[in-house]
């Protein structure tokens, strides 16, 4: 039985003015009811989430505030604090947690800056809404195995658009080819299609083969050297 994470309740003190913050975020706002003067809710959900944010008036009686480490995944943590601070929104340096990701029970816990190898999962960026509950952005560049129930296949693809972005990949692995030492060329292809059938933008999609190559792959490289 399928069992899918839908929403999470959290805490404020001022309905609007954290309607108002959520949508400065960009999320989407899917509920405002008012029931009368004593219940209001309100959710929202991020860009590209499945699962949801719930708050309002006599929805819970949690302090508001007092949620912690909610956490949004990112593919690109530079991209997505950048993103956030357009919006207006005061969000913290770059950093990785001293005793690997969310653990707080070292001390000083945050170090400032990306995770030394630039692992997948290992680099943060904070910032709490008008109330103070916190959030987390969190950069997920490559999935462990097993972290997805079953897999997701791209939509079928005819040959002649195939072969346009087939040609595509190539011209961008050429900028990367004149910058980077000898490698493999289909490490390169591959995540560069991928996100391009996923509906990422050819920079995107250049970007996420970059990260891919200079962390991943080096990374493997290294281990097997070692």
């Amino acid at each position: 039985m399928d069992m899918k994470l839908e929403v999470l309740v959290i805490p404020v003190s001022n309905v609007d003015r954290a309607k108002t913050f959520y949508e400065k975020l960009g999320f989407r706002l899917d509920i405002d009811y008012v029931a009368n003067k004593d219940f209001r809710i309100l959710q929202f959900t991020p860009p590209g989430s499945d699962a949801s944010i719930i708050f309002g008036k006599g929805v819970t009686s949690a302090k508001p505030g007092s949620a912690e480490s909610l956490t949004l995944a990112v593919d690109d943590i530079d991209a997505a604090r950048d993103d956030l601070i357009t919006r207006g929104v005061e969000v913290s340096e770059v950093f990785h947690f001293a005793g690997g990701p969310f653990n707080n029970f070292v001390k000083d816990p945050r170090v400032g800056g990306r995770h030394p190898e630039g692992r997948s999962y290992y680099s943060f960026a904070s910032f709490s809404d008008p109330d103070g509950n916190g959030w987390l952005l969190q950069e997920i560049t490559t999935r462990l195995p097993g972290r997805e129930w079953k897999s997701t296949q791209a939509g079928a693809i005819d040959v002649a658009t195939l072969a346009a972005l087939l040609h595509e990949t190539e011209q961008h692995h050429g900028r990367y080819e004149k910058t980077h030492g000898k490698h493999n060329w289909w490490d390169w292809y591959a995540p560069y299609l991928s996100a391009r059938q996923n509906g990422k933008s050819p920079e995107q999609a250049a970007a996420a083969a970059d990260r891919y190559m200079d962390n991943e792959v080096r990374l493997t490289s290294k281990g097997a050297q070692s």
